[in-house]
């Protein structure tokens, strides 16, 4: 399918799509936030350079949709839910350049608290401005590699949920994410192609770290049938104190 939109600019509400596969409805005031998250990007794009992805259905898919999906199984389970029964958590998003996944899921989320990483001052300054603009009461902003905030005291085994959709091997992606969870927490780990060889070459990383291999969830993006995997690492017990290891050192020397 091509991509296009008959009205540049706008996202496309996709209500029958978001209900079908992720069994979950943006209301009218999330709709408008996810309007408003397109068009400030839109803006900032011209000088920070945050994403290729500009068209409006493109974005909707591989954005907005893309970093809901990987948190589908959570979306199905409270819309089941009674609303007085929805579980307050506390989320990080790790290297969130642009706000993705970690934006969308705070503005589907809202009784959830996500707290937005990443290494680069200007983008961080940026999306303090971007959640103030979208009125997000829920998120939270930190300057930081994440080798660094593992080993910190406030960010250490505090995440129910710790989401990644960093390019990179999936091993160095288990050392970020696993030393910041409560043990019971999920590690979600965004990914394009992956295997079954894959998942035994990563397990032995996952087990030195506290964590094991919980699920493998595969599908199709619903407008262009990409092929997309989400890889959920559960936090089973605590991660050795040497890891996350300095900066630098996992890309260097991936487990």
């Amino acid at each position: 399918m091509t991509l296009s939109s008959s009205s540049a600019g706008t996202l496309p509400t996709q209500l029958e799509i978001w209900q079908k596969t992720l069994s979950w409805q943006p209301t009218e005031d999330q709709l408008a936030q996810f309007q408003r998250l397109y068009e400030h990007i839109l803006e900032a794009n011209q000088q920070l350079n945050l994403t290729r992805i500009t068209e409006p259905l493109e974005f909707w898919e591989k954005h907005l949709w893309d970093s809901l999906a990987g948190i589908a199984s959570m979306l199905r389970l409270e819309a089941l839910a009674e609303e007085t029964a929805l579980q307050p958590m506390q989320g990080i998003d790790i290297g969130t350049g642009a706000g993705f996944p970690g934006v969308p899921v705070a503005i589907a989320r809202p009784h959830w608290t996500v707290t937005l990483t990443d290494s680069t001052r200007k983008k961080i300054t940026y999306l303090e401005k971007l959640t103030a603009d979208l009125g997000l009461m829920n998120t939270r902003t930190v300057v930081g590699r994440a080798e660094t905030l593992g080993q910190e005291k406030q960010h250490r085994d505090r995440y129910d949920l710790a989401m990644i959709r960093a390019v990179g091997p999936a091993s160095v992606c288990a050392e970020y994410t696993l030393p910041l969870l409560r043990v019971g927490g999920l590690a979600v780990l965004y990914r394009g192609q992956w295997s079954e060889e894959d998942t035994k070459a990563l397990e032995p990383a996952v087990e030195t770290l506290g964590g094991e291999v919980a699920s493998v969830e595969s599908w199709a993006t619903p407008l262009t049938g990409g092929v997309r995997n989400c890889l959920y690492l559960r936090k089973v017990g605590p991660t050795p104190r040497e890891f996350p290891r300095l900066p630098g050192v996992p890309t260097q020397r991936p487990l």
